[in-house]
């Protein structure tokens, strides 16, 4: 499609080209940003309506501030696009998300410009602060700012953050980036015009003013007049719980004006006044855009579209998806049993959990971007009898991994967590892959895990789950469309814990799944069979308890024995490993070889091209059990 008309933004090449625009000139070159930001995302896919939410405030900051010597910090950095286009990456924006291309988030690899890498929410306070100490420690003068989303401050970790800031009266800028209007009164010209007087430097002056004579008073004097100074304000502007936190409150302010917004960020720029300060921006997600603004997820992750019309590419009909197939099988549960309960950790739509809450509102808890807060809440829930499902990306739930490891597994509780997204995901990435959990999780004493190879059979484990109530369990599935082998059930059957099952009989070569990659050991195994090398695929199903016969049966009838798992080492080849030496069945000539995700940190890419380089797609586990054979195998296959 035709690339929209740009000529300010054709002349910008880094920020600094950006700095002798006036302020009618910045104004068009956000209008024009906006419209590369649309361009580009209707062809790569990708976060669209919280970058069209920053798009003044990106213009803003870089037109005020020194970038890169000051450091920009974007929380979560979806919403980075535009921040990327005014950074010297224009040449490279339709490449976003696209294998060997930009990453969808900030990464410090990629760019000057972006200090600090991310793609989880809630850290960027607490490394902006960390940037400000240095600056402070190193006498090397610098702002740090910090642009923060309100779904970000329900984390802990923001508040956390502040708290030290506070404490620290660092150099530090945060702007609450509010599109939910959450916390927000009416914006207006009152409001611009009390954010640009609390901003100023005479207003700053007289404040510092005040404080140093208070101090000369009284103890109960001085106390008192700093409270009717913070409440004065607070009632003024809302910001009196930031002011608590020892934070100087600005706002709130359009975040789309931009006579609002310069004037207040040049105040704070030039001020010299110690300590943090927070604006509070209001946005809009998918401003500018009538089919972003109009839709109910505001365009917040899409497809390729049509500009114009704003229709998305749709992948043509296909296999459930195991998220979908996770909230039906949870459904069939919750309707035979209403104990069971559903916590999700601000992402229903992903992990499908909005489909249980249409059914079970009244059993369906969304408590936001707070993982640690969620394995808890579920555990407090647990203790009392219910029956909590946690539903949390594998990624996300390393957030939480104290919470599972004291307040779930020590104790014993039968929290099930439910962890989508399980090994490589595609564009998103290395952050959201689900790499680690197998680990992680394998560790801990007590714990009943599962790995489901189909939909269907994450079904049956769904049930399994449910009848579990001595202890914590989980079970890891990957993103998106299942495999259609049979139709799923209306509800699953309960497997026997700790059992696995042989899906083909050979005496040569065992492979052994978890997860997955079952599929692909089939191809392989039809690969080796061609070779005259007769091969058993089994699906272990269990991590823990591990199926200690069928593994002692594998090891012992065949003279190469593979796991294949989507997960880190240390994993569930691991626990195979284990259990093998301490058996004995090391010593007797059987060539073991475990296949893992590699010791590397894998960009986004098609999961089939991530696939290959982790080396765990059929090909490659066929040359693994080759090279175990040694090299006459090798000589037999050329």
């Amino acid at each position: 499609m035709d690339r929209p008309n740009t000529p300010l933004l054709d002349r910008v090449h880094v920020p600094a080209d950006l700095r002798n625009y006036s302020n009618d000139q910045l104004k068009q070159l956000a209008d024009e940003l906006r419209a590369e930001t649309i361009s580009t995302v209707s062809v790569t896919g990708g976060h669209l309506g919280s970058s069209l939410g920053v798009v003044e405030l990106t213009v803003a900051i870089h037109a005020v501030f020194d970038t890169p010597h000051d450091r920009l910090i974007w929380d979560v950095g979806h919403q980075c696009y535009p921040h990327k286009i005014l950074t010297g990456r224009r040449d490279r924006i339709r490449t976003l998300r696209q294998p060997g291309g930009l990453s969808g988030f900030t990464k410090r690899s990629e760019s000057e410009y972006d200090p600090f890498g991310a793609a989880h929410s809630s850290t960027s306070i607490s490394a902006g602060l960390g940037m400000a100490v240095a600056s402070a420690l190193q006498e090397t003068p610098r702002n740090v700012i910090a642009v923060i989303g309100d779904g970000s401050m329900s984390a802990g970790m923001a508040y956390e953050a502040m708290n030290n800031a506070g404490a620290e009266k660092a150099n530090l800028i945060v702007i609450l980036n509010d599109n939910d209007m959450s916390i927000a009164p009416p914006v207006g010209a009152m409001s611009a015009y009390l954010s640009r007087t609390i901003s100023s430097r005479p207003f700053l002056s007289v404040r510092e003013f005040v404080g140093k004579l208070a101090k000369n008073f009284p103890g109960p004097i001085e106390r008192a007049t700093k409270r009717v100074d913070e409440y004065a304000r607070g009632l003024l502007t809302g910001g009196t719980l930031f002011e608590e936190m020892g934070f100087y409150y600005v706002g709130p302010i359009d975040g789309h004006n931009m006579d609002h917004l310069l004037p207040v960020l040049r105040n704070l720029r030039d001020t010299e006044h110690k300590g943090p300060f927070l604006i509070h921006a209001v946005t809009q997600k998918g401003k500018g855009y009538a089919p972003a603004e109009s839709s109910g997820d505001k365009y917040h992750g899409v497809q390729k579209f049509d500009v114009v019309t704003g229709e998305q590419q749709k992948a043509p009909p296909g296999p459930p998806g195991y998220q979908k197939v996770f909230a039906q099988a949870l459904i069939a549960e919750a309707e035979q049993d209403e104990r069971i309960v559903a916590v999700n950790a601000a992402m229903p739509s992903g992990t499908s959990l909005d489909m249980f809450a249409k059914r079970f509102p009244e059993r369906c808890f969304d408590v936001g971007i707070a993982e640690q807060h969620a394995v808890t809440f579920a555990a407090g829930m647990a203790t009392e009898g219910l029956k909590p499902f946690c539903a949390i990306y594998s990624t996300f739930l390393q957030r939480g991994y104290d919470q599972v490891v004291h307040d779930v597994a020590l104790q014993g509780l039968p929290v099930r967590f439910a962890m989508d997204r399980a090994g490589l995901v595609g564009a998103d990435g290395a952050t959201h892959a689900g790499s680690f959990d197998i680990a992680y999780l394998s560790c801990l004493p007590g714990f009943t895990l599962m790995a489901a190879s189909c939909e269907v059979e994450l079904a049956h484990m769904i049930a399994t789950m449910a009848g579990i109530d001595d202890g914590p369990s989980a079970v890891r599935y990957p993103r998106g469309e299942g495999f259609a082998l049979q139709p799923v059930p209306a509800r699953g059957t309960r497997l026997e814990i700790g059992k696995g099952r042989i899906l083909r009989e050979g005496t040569k070569v065992a492979l052994l799944s978890y997860g997955a990659r079952l599929q692909e050991c089939l191809k392989a195994a039809d690969e080796l069979a061609l070779m005259g090398l007769s091969t058993t695929v089994a699906d272990a199903r269990f991590a823990k308890p591990l199926d200690t016969q069928l593994v002692e049966r594998l090891a012992r009838e065949h003279e190469v024995l593979i796991t294949i798992e989507e997960g880190s080492m240390n994993g569930f080849g691991g626990l195979v490993m284990h259990h093998l030496a301490h058996a004995g069945l090391l010593d007797r000539g059987l060539k073991f070889r475990p296949m893992t995700l590699p010791d590397i940190y894998i960009d986004h890419d098609s999961p089939k091209k991530q696939y290959d380089i982790a080396r765990l797609n059929a090909p490659q586990v066929v040359e693994t059990v080759l090279a175990a054979l040694g090299k006459e195998a090798l000589a037999a296959r050329a």
